[in-house]
């Protein structure tokens, strides 16, 4: 098999926590024509089961890469649930099936099967309650794949954000940003935005730290002794860098019109502004890997789930944006 089927490229949807809305959701892309071939992952029965509650028309079927796509069908790669799942009741028994539906898509997108993966929202905590480590699809495909740094992005509102540090507490920034990190993220950056997104020479807005990027040192220095260092060293090798930038100021149409992408310096410095202006729409991507992640930027939503009322649009973003992804690393390619 091929991540190509005819012209149109293969993408795996896992269909995450089964206790979450991510099983209706990955249902409700059935219900659009799209310019891929979807597969998702997932039991056959717990999908049909929460059609059935919803009185839904779509249509299951087993997946098979000949079979041409039909609106209001649903092509399914059975992967068996440990134990029969309830809407909004997690249980960690399926723990291992959350983990085995990752493994799947991973395996099929480095074999060279799926052309990338969009995942729908897993729940951290029950997957630790069952024994098993795990932080984040971030870090989980990052140690599946050995790939030793990974940066998260997020992309809705019209902006890609790009974060240097992740889920830290503020104390603990400045002493992660480090020279080393900063620089290393900026590279996947840059190529990811070449090679993932079609830009051919990305504009990359870097932030600041502190409050006006430090003040000239009067309101801290890491802008002038680590961050501005970095971006003049990676600027002489061609990259198209501007910053260290206020935050405060970085955001405003006018700055955001220079460049393609904004690497701030931690989580709550830019993901307010995007989610503000995606509306539950934005997509988080994961770059660095040697596969295409996309991602829904919302959680299981336990207390929706079997109700019907879950928006699908963040995960019709996702697919959306993972098409384009693959559409332009055939172009590079």
């Amino acid at each position: 098999m091929s991540a190509l089927s005819g012209e149109l490229p293969v993408l795996a949807i896992t269909s995450g926590e089964p206790a979450g809305v991510g099983p209706e959701l990955s249902a409700a892309l059935a219900g659009r024509d799209w310019p891929a071939r979807l597969v998702v992952l997932g039991d056959a029965e717990l999908i049909e089961e929460r059609l059935a509650r919803l009185d839904s028309t779509v249509q299951v079927r087993a997946w098979l890469p000949e079979v041409a796509p039909q609106r209001g069908v649903l092509d399914v790669l059975h992967v068996p649930l440990v134990r029969p799942a309830v809407a909004g009741a997690l249980d960690p028994a399926n723990a291992a099936y959350v983990l085995s539906l990752l493994d799947r898509a991973l395996h099929g997108c480095v074999s060279g099967e799926f052309a990338g993966m969009v995942t729908a929202p897993v729940h951290k905590g029950v997957i630790c309650d069952a024994g098993v480590p795990f932080s984040g699809h971030t870090e989980y495909l990052a140690d599946k794949t050995g790939t030793p740094l990974v940066v998260m992005m997020l992309v809705g509102g019209g902006m890609r954000v790009a974060l240097a540090t992740t889920h830290l507490p503020l104390s603990a920034v400045p002493a992660a940003i480090t020279p080393a990190l900063l620089e290393q993220t900026l590279r996947i950056l840059h190529r990811d935005l070449i090679v993932r997104f079609g830009l051919a020479a990305p504009r990359i807005l870097v932030a600041g730290l502190n409050p006006h990027a430090g003040e000239g040192g009067h309101m801290g220095r890491e802008e002038i002794e680590v961050i501005a260092p970095v971006l003049d060293k990676l600027r002489a090798e061609g990259m198209r860098l501007l910053g260290p930038l206020p935050a405060d100021t970085l955001f405003v149409p006018h700055t955001l019109e220079q460049g393609d992408a904004v690497l701030a310096m931690y989580h709550d410095q830019g993901l307010p502004v995007l989610k503000h202006a995606s509306f539950g729409g934005g997509v988080n991507v994961t770059l660095g890997l040697p596969v295409i992640r996309t991602s829904v930027d919302h959680g299981t939503a336990l207390d929706l789930a079997g109700s019907g009322r879950a928006d699908p649009g963040s995960l019709f973003a996702a697919v959306e944006l993972a098409i384009a992804m693959a559409a332009a690393k055939r172009g590079v390619a």
